[in-house]
């Protein structure tokens, strides 16, 4: 790190009295610095063709070969004329004659929402509510072959005929805090990342779903300020230790009146997955103990009069096994491909429904994404980290693990999203200090046209010119070498001492120290560069792209291994003669806000001061999925509950902290401040407090993110 620093402190930044400064208002208020993305985009059959969104909600009709490099003028077809109508997002069926719209989306918690959905006939140029007796709804999409539409409302499983116009309710037991059919529960839906929970199979004759029994599960209760007397809302919340949801799977066929068929796999805790394969009626679920150590891939076959079952593959972990969206299905109907770290590593691997495990890619780097399957040319796309932990790179390869190509052609954080057909790609890539551009590529990484290039947004910033470059490094401690991000202050002078801001979050599976452009984080870091601080970021062990062995380290034990290195990283920079040793503060948020906590704690030698936004202050208030799959059950570890939680060492405070949290917090709640409040009362520690009332784990809506980014730094100013 040492070189690396000093090459870079040399550089001389110029004083221009004209250069403009960086406000939170710009930030968080007027959002100056965030970038454009390409709208609407929407890949058409005919693998050649795509749609987007203008700022009317038109939908404009493109040809791929109509365009070039150089990005020549192509008056676009008008699929749809908006009018007054707008909406969130639009799904054609499979044959392009009619277009589902979702309007009037309210969210729920982190993916869930409910909407009013509209069918548009391309032909009659017909606009109508998808069902206007029951609305809201959710989760809407065609069957395989377009003639029918399913959905979710109040908890059932509907469907709407095409041809006739006519609804059946599918499931007839959902009922709020109760049963759940077709989509998940809170858990399922922040740490599984599900909310559809149901699939169509592709014949359209079957629909395989989840059902969820809520009984067992214990309520929480959230208080809502905004009448008289405030209401409370309450919703099924499993902490740690305690019942989840009973699952079960059922096929309903639409062929049979619609006859549901239970769906019998054996012992399990979580069905994390369920997917059917996309040419064949072969169901593949995925299951799990609860533990999260035993990972199964279940093969369900249907036939007219029976449901079969078996199990075709099981992962095993001395630790825990993560869930993803890395799955996809060979052409044959009798193999997929899928990830894992089995090997040390997140690699591709061939599953046959046979049982046999092939491994396709190999190296001591982490697979990202799964980005496409060419069928015909028999290629994967993924994008990896091969380059660097805090790149993404994107690659091909054939699925007998020859002929591995790299398309992208920049260093930094590259993503594509690939067109039907697979000849085509959206990429979009950015660095550290740089805004992203959004292009159209062949799948060789060949450019077509640039969509978006974001040049309002790197001229704005040109009017800047005193801000210093986000520098990607890292930090040798001895024991560990761990990646880091540091921006210096503006006109910074070597033989100057400046107080340290540690920006954190830690957590299993998430990196801060990413060579990709975060317009929020990265201009709030800047105006505090202006403000004369060092911003430091750091990513403990524990967190990703570094290897299994890296990233679970931490196991059993959650905040031990992190909070060591982050103590230890800010006595490092201590020994920096730029750096001034008494004035280093942190800040994090959620997982971060509980390294915060216990650095204001554990490492009150070091820290002077720290900010905790929403923060888990003991893991047996947290879900049971997320916690139990890193720490087991409190009845089984208790001293790694108890051990590592700031709760438990408020005697060591001696800096200023400022707890911050939502009380309408459906994630982390609000209960995890009262209790670190009850904890310093006790222990005779003073502290400073900020509620902000009926705001959840994000902490936004109106003037929010701009109060709150004011008053911490007026906070770091007045106390670092």
């Amino acid at each position: 790190m040492t070189k690396h620093i000093y090459v870079l402190i040399s550089i001389f930044f110029a004083s221009i009295s004209f250069a403009q400064e960086i406000t939170i208002g710009k930030i968080w208020k007027n959002y100056e610095f965030y970038p454009q993305y390409a709208q609407g985009f929407n890949s058409m059959s005919d693998g050649i063709s795509y749609t987007v969104r203008d700022e009317n909600y038109n939908i404009l009709k493109l040809n791929i070969q109509d365009l070039t490099n150089v990005g020549d003028e192509v008056e676009p077809e008008i699929i749809f004329s908006a009018s007054d109508f707008t909406y969130s997002d639009y799904e054609f069926n499979s044959d392009e004659s009619k277009i589902l719209f979702l309007t009037n989306k309210m969210s729920i918690y982190r993916y869930s929402y409910t909407a009013v959905y509209y069918l548009y006939d391309r032909e009659t140029k017909k606009l109508e509510p998808l069902d206007d007796l029951h609305q809201p709804q959710t989760l809407a999409e065609y069957s395989p072959d377009g003639n029918f539409v399913s959905y979710i409302h109040k908890n059932n499983i509907y469907v709407k005929e095409l041809s006739n116009g006519k609804v059946r309710q599918l499931t007839h037991d959902g009922k709020k805090n109760k049963v759940i059919n077709g989509t998940s529960d809170w858990v399922y839906e922040e740490e599984f990342a599900i909310t559809k929970a149901y699939d169509w199979s592709p014949d359209s004759r079957y629909i395989g779903f989840l059902k969820f029994n809520e009984n067992n599960v214990k309520q929480f209760r959230m208080t809502f300020y905004d009448d008289l007397y405030p209401d409370s809302y309450k919703f099924k919340y499993p902490k740690a230790g305690e019942d989840n949801s009973v699952v079960s799977i059922h096929l309903i066929d639409l062929k049979k009146k619609c006859k549901i068929k239970p769906v019998d796999i054996g012992e399990y805790e979580y069905v994390p997955r369920i997917e059917w394969s996309e040419k064949s009626n072969k169901l593949i679920l995925q299951s799990m103990n609860r533990h999260q150590n035993s990972l199964k891939y279940h093969l369900v076959d249907c036939t007219e009069d029976k449901v079969k079952s078996k199990i075709i593959f099981e992962e095993k972990s001395e630790t825990y096994i993560d869930v993803d969206d890395n799955l996809i299905f060979l052409n044959d109907g009798e193999s997929l491909l899928r990830t894992s770290e089995i090997n040390g590593f997140k690699h591709i691997y061939k599953l046959d429904f046979s049982g046999e495990h092939k491994q396709v890619t190999n190296g001591e780097w982490d697979v990202i994404d799964f980005l496409g399957l060419d069928h015909e040319k028999n290629t994967i796309y993924y994008s990896s980290c091969e380059p660097h932990s805090t790149q993404k790179s994107i690659y091909c390869i054939n699925v007998d693990g020859s002929n591995k190509k790299e398309i992208s052609q920049e260093s930094g954080y590259n993503d594509a999203g690939f067109l039907k057909g697979m000849k085509y790609y959206i990429h979009t890539y950015s660095n550290a200090n740089t805004p992203p551009t959004i292009s159209l590529r062949s799948s060789d990484g060949s450019l077509v046209t640039v969509l978006q290039d974001n040049s309002r947004l790197k001229n704005k910033l040109k009017e800047y010119p005193k801000m210093n470059q986000k520098m990607i490094s890292s930090i040798d401690l001895g024991y560990i070498q761990l990646n880091t991000s540091m921006i210096l202050p503006q006109d910074f002078d070597s033989t100057k001492k400046y107080p340290v801001y540690f920006n954190v979050y830690g957590g299993p599976g998430h990196n801060e120290v990413l060579d990709s452009y975060d317009a929020g984080d990265y201009m709030y870091h800047q105006l505090l560069a202006q403000e004369g601080y060092i911003v430091f970021t750091i990513d403990p062990r524990g967190t990703m792209y570094r290897g299994a062995e890296f990233k679970k380290s931490t196991y059993l034990e959650l905040g031990k291994l992190e909070i060591e290195d982050i103590i230890n990283a800010a006595i490092k920079l201590r020994e920096y003669s730029w750096v001034d040793s008494d004035r280093i503060g942190i800040m994090g948020w959620s997982y971060g806000g509980f390294m915060a906590s216990l650095a204001i704690t554990k490492g009150a030698d070091v820290f002077k001061t720290a900010i905790a936004v929403a923060p888990v202050t003991n893991w047996r208030y947290y879900d049971n999925i997320y916690t139990e799959r890193f720490m087991r059950t409190p009845q089984e570890n208790t001293s790694g509950y108890d051990e590592n939680s700031p709760i438990n060492h408020v005697d060591k405070m001696k800096g200023k902290y400022l707890l911050i949290h939502g009380s309408a917090d459906d994630n982390v709640h609000y209960q995890n401040t009262m209790e670190m409040i009850n904890a310093m009362v006790e222990a005779d520690k003073q502290f400073d407090l900020f509620i902000y009332p009926n705001k959840n784990h994000g902490i936004y809506g109106g003037n929010t993110r701009n109060h709150l980014f004011n008053m911490m730094l007026n906070y770091i100013k007045e106390n670092l």
